[in-house]
């Protein structure tokens, strides 16, 4: 019972991390939980997400990832940028 409650902590507080880096909260709760003191780690080393160029959707105006080819919301093929002009845009603060 005691590793269960441990578990739920180390999961709690490795979702709240990978949810402030811009990553899932359910995903880094598992990651976390799991191998409980492996996974707190895991999740606070983990890249941020809002450290990514970010561009707007022409169809849908979602910010995505630079590197994402789809939109997530729309499916809409998203254009490579030229190399000489990137005009990345910050996400909005949640």
């Amino acid at each position: 019972m005691a590793f269960v409650v441990i578990a739920f902590f180390f999961g709690l507080a490795g979702g709240v991390i990978g949810k402030i880096k811009g990553s899932s909260f359910f995903l880094w709760f598992l990651i976390a939980a799991i191998p409980p003191f492996i996974g707190l780690i895991a999740a606070i080393v983990y890249r941020n997400e809002y450290d990514e160029p970010h561009r707007r959707c022409p169809t849908c105006r979602k910010i995505v990832p630079m590197y994402d080819a789809l939109c997530t919301r729309c499916g809409t093929e998203l254009e490579f940028p030229p190399r000489s002009a990137p005009t990345p845009v910050e996400p909005a603060a949640h």
